[in-house]
Order: structure tokens, then C-alpha cells, then sequence
């Protein structure tokens, strides 16, 4: 037996051992993808395949912590109902012994080729970071796994997540990046053949104008085209918060501008929070029938993690729904899938509200609000607020750790006009003024709490409930 083939061992006893404590917990969501046991974080190769929806996600299988990463993996072939694949990638190479840290996935002359980061820690704990990739036949099984890319100078070992496109008849990658002054940055290379890679330089960095001091380190960056512009979207770490923005660890965001492949150089805008939630990190993007749709990791790197519920019953976080990204008026603005209507089961409130209405709800449910709603309360213990004087919306809820109220809150740029949230046992996404902003959050209400109240002057309320059940942990993947 090969380290590859221990460690697939190790991880699915390990699954084996946890699964009944954690599927009936219940916290653990009905319709979004978690792990079966252990850690997820990053949502990775995001991609559609041979008619396949592919998401890899990093996975410690473990344990509930940080530690030498692996990575999961579902498909799907109508983006609601999922199926947990074998392990695709383990950190069984001295490239990756690490972890196998995270990328994209491209289709290149027919096989699902992953590129990854392997990291790599001596026994002083010195870093060390390799652009990696893998590849695949099937879209299940992953061999050749080789080196593309090593350290290049005047960048420290924090120097990962490779994202690769196609532009014209170049393959391009992008990577989060940290110099050696300690400053967040991308960096683009650029290959005519998937094997030989060029270093193009930094596109753009925490002094590039308008962005001051912003961050030590940008991780999992990612470039499209909406419309007839371009997005860096990034997650930058070291920022301070300024009132009711970069309230969280971690940030991210996005800039619109333009990729100048030539020169590599993203001239670009200020920055946007993509999310205005508590737990919200690590977005990718893939293109699917014209549509840009995005995937992110309900969580936040260094934020509480293991102060979660769920922890005690072996595992945590989970992943967002996919979105639909558009680019109006220089913004972007996320609704969930038209897709996800299939989730619904049963129209189980509509009515108007004049004043309060209450009512119980599924806790795997849509709710959407049309008109100036002043509140709405879930479950006895999140609560979001309107302020039609300010335009301020704010989001509330006790904090895990130790019960005290915390808030989120964002200025819109009209009045309220409709909500949509998504809840889903232990977790909420909020799209406001269609997706103009959006709050993506955890709720560890209660379990047996299923109230709904809703305040406000003629308002249009409609919930649905929703499936329970379609994500197929099967025992039988490995």
C-alpha cells in the first residue's frame, strides 16, 4: 500500500467512525454540502465538465482543525442534488506533504486537470510552496501528479491557490501572493502549453492605487469578464475594520477594471466587500451556460472556528449555495441559481403583512419578503433590521462564543425593497434588493425553534419549505 492509498484509507475509517454523530446532529444542513467529518474550508475547482458539475473542497477528514489538507470532492448534474465522490487529491508527496492546498480545474485536451498548492513544512516549521497539478480521464481519479511551478524570488513561501484560464491561445494563472515586504499581491504567469510557465509579474497589490496598506496577504484570487469588464476577485488578509466594513477576521472582495495581458496589469477601482455576512471566505468562480457562478466557503480563517457547536459532534462549516453573478452599474450582484426553485417542496406561507405576522417554519426553508419591511426575526435569535431613514440594514445575532449581540450592517443604495433568505438548519443567506448585497452567515438557534415574525407596512411575505436531503454521503465512494 502507497502513502496515497494509506491516507484515502485512513480518512475514509476515519469518516466511518464519525458519520452517525455527525448526520444526526442537528445543525448539519439539508441542502448545502459539508463535510462528512472533519474540516472544510476553501470551495476548489469549481468547474462543468463532460456535462458534470465538479466542486472539490479542502478537507481535513480528521479532526475539526487546520492541518495537512486534502481534497473532497462532489459532483452533481443539476447543481441541488450531490453526490460525495472518492478523495481526489491526499498530501502524499513530498510536494505536498503538507497539504494540498488550494486551485482550479480546467479542462485541458479532454482530461479534468487540477492545479493546486503543495505545501511543505521541515521540522523547524519553514515553509515551503509548490503550483502543482493533477489530472484525470474519468473526473474521479487523479494520477500525475507533478510541479509546474517553484518559489519565485522576492515573494515568501505564502504563495498559493492558483486559479487558470484560457485567454485567446494561452493558458493564464493567477496566484495570492505575499513579498518579502510583506505586502498582499497576484501574480500572473502565463504558458502556451499547460507545462512551461512564465512569471508576467504582479498585477496589482496592496499599494496599487486606489488601495493603501491593504493587507499583508491575498489569497485565492480569481479573474473573469462580466459584461464588458474585468473582475479581480480576492481575499485579502490584514485589513482594519472602518465602522461597518471588514468587521470580520478576514475579508473579501472584489476590484473591476482591466487586464492588460501584455504589461500584467490589473488597473482596476477600489474595493468592494462581496459579502456583508459573518461567515463568508475563499469565493471561486466557474462559467457555466454563459452564467457566472460562484461558490463560497461559509467561514472564516481564524474567526472563532472551533468555538462552533458542531465541533463536538465531528465537524464543521459548510459551503454557500451557487450563485449568479451580474455586473450592474460597476457593482456586483449575486442571486442564487434559477435552479434552486427545484428545491422547493411546499408553499407553506403568502400573505400580506400589515403590522406583525408569526408563524412557525421549516428549518430548511426560502423566505421572500417584498416591500419596506422594518423586521424580520428567526428562530428567537437573529434578527434583521431596516432603518428606512438611514437605508441602513443590519443583521444581528448572539455570538457563539459568549451570547453577547454582535451585528453586520450595509447602507444600500436605494431603499429596501425585497429580501430573499435561505435558511438551512444552521445557516442563513440573505439577498438583498436583488443580491445587490448579500449576508451569508451561520445560526445556532435553537433546533426545536422554528419561528418567523415579520414586521412591517404592506408587505408581501411568501415561504417555502425545501428539501432536506440532497447530498448523498454514501458509504459505498471508496
Amino acid at each position: 500500500m502507497n502513502r496515497d492509498e494509506k491516507l484515502k484509507l485512513e480518512a475514509y475509517t476515519a469518516v466511518d467512525n464519525q458519520w452517525k454523530s455527525v448526520k444526526e446532529d442537528p445543525y448539519f444542513p439539508g441542502y448545502h454540502l459539508a463535510p462528512p467529518a472533519g474540516l472544510l474550508n476553501d470551495p476548489n475547482g469549481w468547474i462543468q465538465w463532460k456535462g458534470i458539475y465538479h466542486l472539490f473542497f479542502q478537507w481535513l477528514p480528521f479532526e475539526t482543525a487546520h492541518g495537512a489538507k486534502f481534497w473532497g470532492h462532489f459532483t452533481s448534474q443539476n447543481l441541488t442534488d450531490w453526490t460525495l465522490e472518492p478523495i481526489a487529491l491526499t498530501p502524499s508527496d513530498s510536494f505536498d506533504k503538507n497539504g494540498c492546498y488550494s486551485g482550479s480545474a480546467i479542462d485541458a485536451d479532454g482530461k479534468l486537470t487540477l492545479f493546486y498548492t503543495g505545501n511543505v513544512k521541515n521540522e523547524q516549521g519553514l515553509r515551503q510552496s509548490y503550483q502543482c497539478t493533477a489530472e484525470s480521464e474519468d473526473g474521479i481519479h487523479f494520477t500525475n501528479k507533478s510541479v509546474k511551478i517553484e518559489l519565485p524570488e522576492g515573494f515568501t513561501p505564502h504563495f498559493r491557490d492558483p486559479k487558470v484560464w484560457k485567454h485567446e491561445d494561452h493558458w493564464y494563472m493567477v496566484i495570492g501572493a505575499q513579498t518579502e515586504e510583506m505586502q498582499g499581491s497576484v501574480v500572473l504567469f502565463e504558458s502556451a502549453d499547460l507545462e512551461n510557465w512564465t512569471n508576467k509579474g504582479i498585477i496589482s497589490h496592496a499599494n496599487q492605487r486606489p488601495l493603501e496598506r491593504f493587507g499583508y496577504m491575498w489569497e485565492c484570487p480569481d479573474v473573469f469578464t462580466l459584461g464588458d469588464q474585468e473582475v479581480l476577485l480576492f481575499s485579502p488578509q490584514g485589513l482594519k475594520a472602518e465602522g461597518i466594513h471588514f468587521n470580520n477576521q478576514y475579508q473579501s472582495g472584489y476590484v473591476v477594471g482591466e487586464l492588460n495581458y501584455k504589461k500584467a496589469k490589473f488597473t482596476h477601482g477600489d474595493f468592494t466587500e462581496i459579502d456583508r455576512g459573518f461567515e463568508f471566505y475563499a469565493p471561486q468562480t466557474t462559467v457555466d451556460k454563459g452564467r457566472r457562478i460562484l461558490f463560497g466557503w461559509m467561514g472564516v480563517p481564524d474567526q472563532n472556528e472551533f468555538d462552533q457547536p458542531t465541533v463536538k459532534n465531528g465537524w464543521v462549516h459548510q459551503l454557500t449555495l451557487p450563485r449568479e453573478l451580474k455586473l450592474i452599474n460597476g457593482h456586483i450582484h449575486q442571486m442564487p441559481l434559477e435552479e434552486m426553485k427545484q428545491l422547493r417542496t411546499a408553499k407553506t406561507v403568502n400573505s400580506k403583512v400589515n403590522g406583525t405576522f408569526s408563524d412557525s417554519i421549516s428549518r430548511t426553508s426560502e423566505i421572500e419578503i417584498e416591500g419596506k419591511m422594518e423586521k424580520l426575526t428567526l428562530f428567537g435569535n437573529m434578527e434583521v433590521s431596516y432603518n428606512e431613514e438611514t437605508q441602513l440594514l443590519t443583521l444581528e445575532r448572539p455570538s457563539y462564543v459568549d451570547g453577547r449581540i454582535e451585528c453586520r450592517s450595509c447602507h444600500l443604495k436605494d431603499e429596501l425593497r425585497n429580501l430573499k433568505v435561505w435558511v438551512d438548519h444552521s445557516s442563513l443567506e440573505i439577498f438583498v434588493n436583488d443580491g445587490e448585497e448579500v449576508f451569508t452567515s451561520r445560526l445556532f438557534a435553537n433546533p426545536e425553534n422554528q419561528s418567523l415574525a415579520v414586521c412591517g407596512e404592506d408587505v408581501h411575505l411568501t415561504v417555502w419549505a425545501l428539501k432536506n436531503d440532497t447530498v448523498d454521503y454514501r458509504n459505498d465512494y471508496k
